[in-house]
């Protein structure tokens, strides 16, 4: 009798593993689904024409160490995109994104001196990416306050940025601010 009840707890177990990974594949398939379709509509919308790929991680190990700077390819991992509740923001996520990957197609050697350059002042063209993000949303159509929101959310404010190769945020969503509001109204 025991025998019969470990084989059947045996033969059933692998069952209900199958149906959890099953649902867990398709969580990370309609957010990779969601990702492209705001990523190709933010693309489109701007008429960029360079090839550019959109790849989701739940792990944030998986592509350690890949600049998408370097290599056109977006990795969203699942730390970043939890900052996120509507499509305002995953497109502000992107286009944030697309900005530093379009900046890498221009120049010579493909953009690898311009990527340097990106990385040799990370302050100056971290405005730059964002008021150009802020363009590409609105040219596709989303609000461009998802990008504040989804800064205010995902950058947290330190106390000074004198050693930091980034920004303060508030600085950051200042300047955003007061372009959406010179540009857009």
């Amino acid at each position: 009798m025991i025998k019969r009840f470990v084989f059947l707890l045996a033969l059933l177990l692998p069952l209900q593993v199958l149906a959890v990974d099953e649902s867990i594949i398709e969580k990370e398939n309609s957010i990779q689904k969601r990702i492209d379709e705001i990523g190709f509509k933010v693309l489109n919308g701007n008429k960029i024409e360079k090839r550019i790929v959109f790849s989701y991680a739940k792990d944030d190990k998986l592509y350690k160490g890949v600049p998408e700077v370097t290599k056109r390819q977006i990795v969203i991992y699942d730390c970043t995109y939890k900052y996120t509740e509507n499509d305002d923001e995953v497109a502000a996520m992107l286009s944030r994104k697309i900005s530093d990957a379009v900046k890498s197609f221009d120049g010579a050697w493909g953009g690898v001196f311009d990527a340097a350059h990106i990385k040799m002042a990370p302050k100056k063209y971290e405005m730059v990416a964002d008021k150009r993000a802020v363009d590409y949303m609105v040219n596709a159509g989303y609000n461009p306050i998802g990008l504040i929101t989804y800064i205010n959310k995902s950058c947290p404010q330190r106390r000074q940025d004198t050693l930091s190769s980034s920004n303060l945020t508030s600085k950051r969503l200042a300047e955003i601010y007061e372009y959406i509001f010179i540009k857009y109204t």
